[in-house]
């Protein structure tokens, strides 16, 4: 698959205790990513965050947190990125959810070869 020039990043901030069906709500996510086609997911893990209701997530070991903050993005054009939201809006009982605009310089894939 190749992606065009102009493209939309999804980027959702959630925490890691966050759940859909008992599963946590990044697996599920990237899982419905890969099964609608879309390009790629990747899940990051913050050091420190706080959301709405300010309470502060910190790997910190004085205030030490299980429910440390994540994004999860994905890159693919504007038709799929907007299906993807409506399993979001379905789903999601917390977090936030954004899009911007992209350009993309460069991608490519290797097919799983090295």
């Amino acid at each position: 698959m190749t992606l065009p020039e102009k493209a939309v990043r999804l980027k959702i901030y959630t925490g890691e205790e966050n759940r859909i069906r008992h599963r946590p709500l990044y697996e599920v996510i990237v899982e419905e990513a890969r099964h609608q086609g879309l390009a790629g997911a990747s899940v990051y893990r913050g050091v420190m965050g706080y959301g709405e209701n300010s309470q502060v997530r910190t790997t910190s070991i004085l205030r030490l947190s299980e429910d440390l903050p994540l994004i999860i993005e994905i890159v693919d054009r504007a038709d799929k990125i907007e299906k993807f939201k409506e399993f979001l809006k379905e789903n999601m009982t917390e977090g936030l959810v954004t899009t911007d605009e992209v350009e993309v310089i460069l991608h490519i894939h290797n097919k799983g070869q090295k």
